[in-house]
């Protein structure tokens, strides 16, 4: 009877958590964005307005962030853009914290997934160990065999690795898109597919 109790709280806890989670983030996202708009419509007003100055600040909000967007895309932009980045470079201790962060945005924003044309698998460090590779171009040596340059990410960090250029013949293809491949990387596994592409060795 107390397994059963125990059993069925587990399930209940892991069952509402994803929903619970993803409406606490929802709502943490939608008072940081409406935060500094509706603050400034209080003052403007000089009173607060529950409900309406949230909504329309964070209205507020997401159009200063959309503006903000297209001035860092231009020329100008850019170049204070770099410049306020060389800045906090420099800062002891906030450089480690931006270059972190900048690096999950980087891989979440898809940079990355643009730069990477497919994924596939070699064996790495050693034959009978697979290894999820990015392909970032390909090449002929001087005999015509031709080669894919992968770059072998690291887990969870996909945006950190080395670059391999390795035989055609030595890279197993994958029915993954750049996406799963990312996905399988940063979870450090848990969320690979059931069934893999690996065929078996190529010696």
């Amino acid at each position: 009877m107390k397994t059963n109790f125990k059993q069925n709280l587990i399930a209940g806890i892991f069952a509402i958590l994803p929903v619970a989670l993803t409406l606490w983030l929802i709502y943490k996202l939608f008072s940081l964005f409406a935060g500094p708009g509706s603050q400034i419509l209080d003052i403007f007003f000089n009173e607060k307005m529950p409900y309406v100055s949230d909504f329309i600040g964070f209205i507020f909000t997401i159009a200063f962030i959309y503006f903000l967007g297209l001035f860092i895309r231009n020329i100008l932009g850019k170049k204070i853009f770099s410049w306020i980045e060389s800045i906090m470079s420099k800062i002891p201790l906030v450089n480690t914290i931006y270059k972190t962060i900048k690096q999950i945005t980087t891989t979440i924003s898809g940079t990355n997934k643009r730069a990477f044309k497919k994924v596939v698998l070699i064996q790495y460090p050693r034959n009978g160990l697979w290894t999820i590779t990015m392909v970032t171009g390909e090449s002929k040596d001087i005999k015509g065999i031709e080669y894919y340059h992968i770059f072998v990410p690291t887990t969870p960090n996909p945006t950190s690795g080395f670059m391999l250029i390795v035989p055609k013949k030595d890279a197993q293809e994958t029915n993954m898109s750049v996406e799963e491949g990312l996905k399988v990387i940063i979870s450090g596994g848990l969320l690979a597919p059931d069934v893999n592409d690996i065929e078996g060795t190529n010696s």
